[in-house]
């Protein structure tokens, strides 16, 4: 049975071992060191600080995802909009469960206050995260060409957004 839920401390190790594959052999982050669970423990205090959601995806018991959402900037005037997270074991990619846990992430950012959800993808050929966000609503709102270097090669940034609730139609 596939499971959304908050994130728990008990998770971290799998959250960990999740992101450190990404950070290795991925290119949709920019990070080249994996951060420890210490520093994972860290992040997701931070976020859970700021009143904002931090989820898992399991299944049988077995954390294969997680996501979550941050501030844009720490200005106040962006204090309505995040950026997303989200990450996948590779044997949890292409079943759908990306969707679920972007779906979720909407949901939960809401209620969190957030009126504009922004995906700052790795890499233009990040099709799977590309495609993802399309699905759930987002839109194309530009590239950074060549603003990363990761794999001895130059990377884009594909910028995303999409309104949540409300968006921008009322005043907060």
């Amino acid at each position: 049975m596939t499971t959304i839920r908050k994130s728990l401390p008990m998770d971290l190790n799998a959250i960990t071992a999740i992101y450190r594959n990404h950070v290795l052999h991925g290119t949709g982050t920019f990070e080249v060191d994996p951060p420890s669970v210490q520093d994972m423990a860290a992040r997701r205090d931070d976020v859970l600080a700021k009143g904002l959601p931090y989820l898992v995806l399991e299944e049988n018991a077995q954390v294969l995802g997680f996501a979550y959402c941050n501030w844009f900037k720490p200005r106040p005037a962006y204090r309505y909009s995040a950026e997303d997270s989200i990450y996948l074991a590779d044997e949890a990619q292409g079943k759908g469960y990306g969707r679920l846990l972007l779906t979720e992430l909407m949901v939960q950012a809401e209620r969190a206050g957030v009126r504009k959800l922004i995906a700052v993808i790795g890499d233009s050929g990040n099709h799977g995260s590309i495609g993802l966000h399309r699905s759930c609503g987002f839109k194309h709102v530009g590239t950074l060409t060549n603003c990363g270097w990761k794999f001895e090669r130059w990377l884009d940034v594909v910028m995303m957004d999409r309104p949540i609730g409300t968006g921008a139609t009322t005043a907060p």
